[in-house]
């Protein structure tokens, strides 16, 4: 989705698009039977990428192992870097095995991060959670926006925005992605979940969806990862960690900042540099470590890198996650 303005003469916009020849369905944008649109935010920079997308390649498999969260050694394969059917050059192995359970309370920002101020993330157990959203080979230039492991009956839900896609043809979900590597394997969306006021309207108050993802090598994603569980009714001047995977960037990036309210229904932060590819990256309470938002809802996001909204978490996405488990 390139920047523009609303036709009812409001604020432009932050948003751009990925435009996929094989899927179905638009968000936000014109539809076209056999294609579909998924949406990133662009601020002042509008552009339409085609790309041809194909299934997922299939990632290689990480052992088990009692190991709690040990850092992962990402080790390409020989297969993976000769043989395309074994998932191409994108796709490693763990040297070591993961496990993590579900951290209400994870660890706190690095010290040395003022509020207000953006950074790479740390390579930990909550920022292992967070990924990018293919549409493509996993690599450079092929992610579009951010999604997060929550916790579930099931195991296997990601949380992102409703903006961002509408099917689930050809997506996969890559966590703890960095500089081109899947240390965590590449998951395959199956489903996609959003509440009736954003399929009835794009009701930006319901900027929000709940994707399923299919196992991987028999095991269910937050069995891997662990899961951020999902938190309602949050006092709006919470502390929050945002983090968000910029389209042209191959790192995420990490603020930590008080929201406050913008309106009924949507919640507010300030953050320097979330550009496009951001939607769908997770508010985490500080406090609790529940997730109580993601980018997304008024503007789409917002119209400027530095100002970040989401709809408010409430009873509507509780029964969001409740239809999807």
């Amino acid at each position: 989705m390139g920047r523009h303005t609303r036709q009812d003469g409001r604020s432009p916009l932050r948003s751009a698009a990925l435009t996929s020849v094989l899927a179905v369905g638009v968000v936000g944008a014109m539809a076209t039977a056999g294609v579909f649109t998924v949406h990133l935010r662009h601020p002042g920079r509008p552009s339409t990428d085609t790309v041809a997308m194909t299934a997922p390649a299939p990632a290689a498999t990480a052992a088990s192992s009692s190991a709690p969260t040990p850092t992962p050694t990402p080790a390409v394969t020989p297969a993976a870097a000769s043989d395309p059917a074994a998932g191409g050059p994108d796709t490693v192995q763990l040297a070591a095995p993961v496990t993590a359970p579900t951290l209400l309370a994870p660890p706190a920002a690095p010290p040395d991060t003022a509020p207000g101020t953006t950074a790479t993330a740390p390579d930990d157990a909550e920022s292992r959670r967070v990924g990018a959203l293919f549409s493509g080979p996993t690599g450079p230039g092929h992610h579009f926006c951010t999604a997060s492991v929550i916790d579930s009956p099931g195991r296997d839900l990601i949380l992102t925005a409703a903006h961002c896609l509408s099917s689930a043809n050809g997506v996969t979900f890559v966590p703890g992605y960095r500089d081109g590597r899947a240390p965590y394997g590449s998951w395959q969306v199956t489903e996609v979940y959003t509440a009736d006021g954003w399929r009835h309207g794009g009701d930006p108050d319901e900027d929000f969806a709940i994707l399923a993802v299919a196992p991987r090598d028999g095991r269910l994603i937050e069995d891997v990862l662990g899961g951020n569980p999902l938190g309602t009714d949050a006092s709006w001047t919470a502390q929050v960690r945002l983090y968000g995977y910029p389209a042209g960037a191959e790192l995420p990036r990490l603020c930590t900042n008080t929201t406050s309210r913008q309106d009924t229904y949507q919640r507010r932060i300030d953050c320097p540099s979330f550009p496009g590819g951001t939607s769908g990256g997770p508010f985490v309470d500080t406090a609790t470590g529940r997730v109580i938002g993601v980018i997304g809802g008024y503007q789409q996001g917002g119209d400027t890198e530095d100002t970040s909204y989401s709809a408010a978490f409430d009873h509507t996405v509780a029964e969001l996650l409740a239809e999807a488990s």
